[in-house]
C-alpha cells in the first residue's frame, strides 16, 4: 500500500457527475394538428385552463395571505352592511323632517327633497371613501394579526424540521392560553416524548445485547487460541480452530459495529473543533498497518476542514469510509481520500475503484446489513454496517452524506459537517 499525489484529472471534493442535457428533438412539444375541429376547440381549452388555474389558486396562496384576505373580506362585508343600515336610518330620519317657512308649500317640499338627496349622496360618497381607506388599513392590520396568530405554527414547523433521531429531546413548550394551538403543541410534544422513549428503548436493547454478547465471544476466542497453541493438537483440529476463530472474529466485529451504531444515534455529549485532515492522517496510518495489500494505492488530498463534533465518532466516520473503500475494491485498485471545505461545510470524500455500482443500489447501501448484490449474507469483508455507521454519525452532527457511482466502477462517498466557529 503506497501513498501518491492525486491525479490532476480526479474529481474534486464533493464532485458529482452532471446530469445529461435533454435533447431538443425529444423535448420539443408537438404542435396542434391542423383542422377545423382543433380550431373550434381552442376557446374551450382556454376556458378549461382558466378554470383549472382558478381552482388551483387556493393551493398556491399561503395561509397567512388567505387569512388576510378573509379578514379583509369580512371587514368589507360588515362595513357594507353597516353602510346600508346607516343609509336606511338616515333616510328615515330625514324623511320625517318637516320644513316651515314663508315660501309656498310645494317650493318648501322641493327644497326638502333636494336637501335629502344631496345629504344622502354626500353620505354615500364619503362613507364609501371612508370604507375603502379603513379597509386598506384593515388589510394591513389583518396581515400582521394573521402572522401573529400563525407564529406558534411556525415555531412547530421549525422544531419539526430540526428534529431527527438524535434531537428528539427538544420540545415546543408553547406558552399561552389553553386554546387549540396550545393543545396542538402539547399533543406534538407528547408524541415526541413517546418517540424518544421508543428510540431510547431500542438503543438500550442493542447496546445491552451487544455488551452481553461480547463476553462469551471473548471467552470463545481465548479457548480457541489456547487450543491452537497446543502442540499435541492434530492438523484437522487446528484447521477447524482457525475457521472458528475467523468466524468468532467476524462476530466480534459485528458486535462492535452494533455498539458503535447505537452510540452514534444518541445525542452528542462531546463537542469540540476537529480538523478532518488530522483525523484522516491518523486513520490512514492505522489502515496502512492493518491492510498489507500492496496492490491498493491510496492518494491523498488533505486540506484543513474544521468541524464541530465528537472527535471519537468523527474518527470512526473517516475510518469506516476508508475501510469500506479498501475492502470493496478491485485488484490493483486505488483509493482517493480528500478533506477540506465544500460549500461552507467541512467535508471528507473517499473515492475507490471497484465493481460497478448501479445508481438504484446506492441509497440501499446506507441501510444496516446491506451489501452490493448480497443482502444479509455473511461476508468476510464486513458486517454491512460501515456506511450505516457513517450515516448515523453524520446525522448526529447534523450534516449530510451522499454517494454517487464512479464511472468505470467504484463509489464516491462525501460527508459534509457544519464548520466549527
Amino acid at each position: 500500500m503506497t501513498s501518491d499525489a492525486p491525479p490532476p484529472d480526479g474529481p474534486g471534493a464533493g464532485g458529482a457527475p452532471s446530469a445529461q442535457e435533454p435533447s431538443a428533438a425529444t423535448d420539443r412539444p408537438a404542435g396542434p394538428r391542423p383542422g377545423r375541429a382543433g380550431s373550434r376547440s381552442e376557446p374551450r381549452r382556454a376556458y378549461g385552463s382558466l378554470l383549472a388555474d382558478l381552482r388551483a389558486l387556493p393551493g398556491r396562496v399561503s395561509v397567512r395571505l388567505r387569512l388576510t384576505l378573509l379578514y379583509g373580506l369580512l371587514f368589507f362585508l360588515a362595513g357594507g352592511l353597516l353602510l346600508i343600515v346607516t343609509y336606511l336610518l338616515v333616510a328615515d330620519i330625514l324623511g320625517n323632517i318637516q320644513v316651515y317657512g314663508f315660501y309656498p308649500q310645494d317650493q318648501l317640499e322641493r327644497l326638502r327633497q333636494q336637501f335629502i338627496e344631496q345629504t344622502m349622496q354626500q353620505l354615500i360618497g364619503r362613507s364609501l371613501l371612508a370604507l375603502a381607506g379603513v379597509g386598506l388599513i384593515a388589510l394591513v392590520l389583518g396581515y400582521f394579526v394573521a402572522d401573529r396568530a400563525l407564529s406558534p405554527l411556525q415555531k412547530m414547523t421549525t422544531t419539526a424540521r430540526r428534529l431527527s433521531e438524535s434531537t428528539l429531546h427538544e420540545r415546543i413548550a408553547l406558552e399561552g392560553p389553553e386554546d387549540e394551538l396550545k393543545e396542538l403543541a402539547d399533543t406534538f410534544d407528547a408524541m415526541l416524548e413517546r418517540l424518544g422513549q421508543a428510540f431510547d428503548s431500542q438503543r438500550r436493547f442493542v447496546a445491552n445485547a451487544s455488551h452481553e454478547l461480547r463476553t462469551p465471544l471473548a471467552i470463545n476466542r481465548t479457548l480457541l487460541e489456547v487450543a491452537l497453541g497446543d502442540p499435541e493438537a492434530s492438523d484437522d483440529l487446528k484447521a477447524v480452530g482457525r475457521t472458528l476463530l475467523a468466524t468468532n472474529a467476524r462476530h466480534e466485529r459485528l458486535i462492535e459495529g452494533l455498539l458503535l451504531l447505537a452510540r452514534s444515534e444518541r445525542e452528542l455529549t462531546t463537542r469540540a473543533p476537529v480538523d478532518l485532515a488530522e483525523v484522516a492522517v491518523r486513520v490512514l496510518e492505522t489502515a496502512r498497518k492493518r491492510y498489507a495489500e500492496p496492490e491498493i494505492t491510496i492518494h491523498t488530498e488533505l486540506t484543513a476542514g474544521r468541524a464541530m463534533g465528537d472527535p471519537v465518532l468523527l474518527e470512526h466516520l473517516v475510518s469506516n469510509l476508508v475501510e469500506n473503500a479498501i475492502k470493496h475494491n478491485a485488484d490493483k485498485g486505488e483509493v482517493f481520500v480528500r478533506t477540506g471545505v465544500l460549500d461552507g461545510f467541512a467535508a471528507c470524500q473517499v473515492e475507490n475503484t471497484g465493481p460497478v455500482v448501479p445508481a438504484y443500489e446506492v441509497e440501499r447501501l446506507f441501510e444496516p446489513f446491506r451489501r452490493l448484490h448480497t443482502d444479509r449474507i455473511e461476508s468476510a469483508k464486513g458486517a454491512g454496517l460501515g456506511l450505516s455507521i457513517v450515516r448515523s454519525v453524520v446525522r448526529a452532527h447534523r450534516g449530510t452524506v451522499y454517494a454517487t457511482p464512479r464511472s468505470g466502477g467504484g463509489l464516491i462517498v462525501t460527508a459534509r459537517l457544519p464548520l466549527a466557529p
